[in-house]
C-alpha cells in the first residue's frame, strides 16, 4: 500500500467518525458574520442555483433580511443559467429573476467581466458559488473577473466560502501560462485543493488581476471544515454533474472534452462514462440524446461504446487523491484514428501540449505523474500561504 493510500485512508476514517451535528456550514449560513459588512449597502451578488442556505436560496434570504439587492451578476450563472436549466455554452440573456423581480445581468461570451455600469450604485458584491475543485471548472475563472472589475471600480468583493469536494487532494501539471484562458487562468495544476474563498486570496496575494491590481476582499469563512473533509454536496453544482460520482470523476474525466470521445452529455449520467462509436465493443455503450442542459451533445444520435464507472464510488475508484489518468490513455490506445483523438480543445484544457504530446509518445500513467512532481513541490509552498481550514 503506497503512503498516499494510506494516508487517503487516514483521512476517510476521520471523516466516517464526523457526527451529523458538526456538519460543514458554508459561510453564507453565518450571516451574522457579514451582516456588518452589507448593512444599509447596495449589493449586486454572484450566485447560481447552488446557493442555499438550508432550503432558501441566498436570494431570498438576503431580502427577508431587508438587504438592498442591487442586481444578479448572471456570472454566466455560471454556465447554467440562474436556475441552472440553461445548457452547457447556451448564452443566457439578460433579464429579471421571475420570483423576485431582481435584474440580472449576464456575464457571458465577450461579457464576462463586469463592466463599470455593472457595478454603477453598488457597494459590495457577494460571490456565493459551489466550487468543485478543479482548475478546468470555470467558477474560479469568474471570480477572477469579478474580483479584477471590484478593484478597477473600488467595490468590495466578499466571498461566501463553501467546502471544495475535491479538496482533499492536490494533483495534476501546471498550467503554461502561454495557454491561460477560461477554463485555466493561472499557474495551478489540474486539482488545486482550495476553497474558492482561499482561491480568491491567492488569486489576490499572488497579483494575478490586471496590472498586479488588488481587491478589497473579504472571505467568510466556512465552519467545521477543513481539507481531510468529504463533503457531499447538497446541490448538484450543474446539470452535467449530477451526483456525488460524477464530482468526483470530473476531474479526471474532463480531459476528454478536448477529444472525440463522449463523457455522456446527453445521458442521464454525464461524467460517469466514456465512449466512442470508434472504441471497441466491450459490453457497454450509450447514445447522447438532447436533454435538458445538453441539447447538443458531441455524437449526438450515436451509439457509443466505452467504459462505465457509475459504480466508482462503490468500487472504490473514487473518492481517491490523485488523478486518474488510465482511462485516458486506454482510450487513446483504443482508438483506430490516433490522429483524430485529440482536438484542438485539448491543449487549452491540459494548460499546453505536453501531456498530450507525452500520450502520443506512449508514456505511462506512472512516467507522466513523476513530471509533474517538481511543479507541484512549488505549488504547494505557494498554496500554503493561503489556506484557512489547516
Amino acid at each position: 500500500m503506497t503512503q498516499l493510500l494510506k494516508l487517503f485512508l487516514l483521512l476517510v476514517l476521520a471523516q466516517n467518525c464526523q457526527r451529523d451535528d458538526i456538519s460543514p456550514v458554508p459561510g453564507a449560513a453565518r450571516y451574522d458574520q457579514y451582516e456588518g459588512l452589507i448593512k444599509d449597502k447596495s449589493i449586486a451578488i454572484a450566485t447560481n442555483q447552488t446557493s442555499m442556505i438550508g432550503d432558501i436560496h441566498l436570494l431570498d434570504y438576503l431580502i427577508k433580511n431587508g438587504v438592498d439587492i442591487k442586481r444578479i451578476m448572471n456570472v454566466y450563472v455560471p454556465e447554467h443559467g440562474f436556475r441552472g436549466t440553461a445548457s452547457d455554452g447556451e448564452f443566457i440573456e439578460n433579464g429579471r429573476d421571475a420570483k423576485t423581480g431582481v435584474p440580472i445581468i449576464s456575464l457571458y461570451g465577450n461579457h464576462k467581466k463586469p463592466a463599470a455600469d455593472d457595478l454603477k450604485d453598488v457597494d459590495a458584491v457577494l460571490f456565493d458559488i459551489q466550487e468543485v475543485g478543479a482548475r478546468f471548472y470555470t467558477y474560479i475563472s469568474t471570480l477572477h473577473y469579478i474580483m479584477e472589475a471590484c478593484a478597477e471600480n473600488k467595490v468590495k468583493c466578499i466571498i461566501l466560502d463553501r467546502p471544495n469536494p475535491n479538496g482533499f487532494y492536490v494533483d495534476g501539471n501546471i498550467l503554461d501560462t502561454a495557454f491561460s484562458s477560461f477554463v485555466g487562468m493561472h499557474p495551478v495544476p489540474v486539482v488545486h485543493g482550495m476553497t474558492v474563498g482561499e482561491y480568491g486570496m491567492m488569486i489576490n496575494g499572488e497579483g494575478w488581476l490586471a496590472g498586479g491590481i488588488k481587491c478589497d476582499l473579504t472571505v467568510i469563512k466556512c465552519l467545521n471544515y477543513d481539507h481531510s473533509v468529504l463533503y457531499e454536496l447538497p446541490v448538484r453544482p450543474s446539470p452535467n454533474l449530477p451526483n456525488q460520482t460524477s464530482v468526483y470523476l470530473y476531474p479526471s474525466l474532463c480531459f476528454f472534452e478536448g477529444t472525440n470521445i463522449s463523457v455522456g452529455r446527453g445521458t442521464s449520467f454525464p461524467f460517469q462514462v466514456y465512449g466512442s462509436p470508434l472504441l471497441p465493443d466491450k459490453g457497454f455503450s450509450f447514445t447522447p440524446e438532447s436533454v435538458p442542459g445538453a441539447v447538443n451533445p458531441p455524437l449526438l444520435g450515436i451509439k457509443c461504446y466505452g467504459k462505465d464507472l457509475r459504480n466508482a464510488i462503490k468500487e472504490k475508484l473514487v473518492p481517491y487523491p490523485a488523478l486518474n489518468l488510465t482511462w485516458l490513455i486506454d482510450a487513446y490506445n483504443d482508438y483506430p484514428q490516433k490522429d483524430r483523438f485529440f482536438t484542438s480543445y485539448f491543449d487549452v484544457l491540459a494548460g499546453g501540449p505536453t501531456l498530450r504530446e507525452q500520450i502520443q509518445k506512449g508514456m505511462s500513467s506512472d512516467e507522466i505523474r513523476a513530471t509533474w512532481q517538481p511543479g507541484l513541490k512549488r505549488f504547494s509552498r505557494v498554496r500554503e500561504k493561503y489556506l484557512l481550514y489547516k
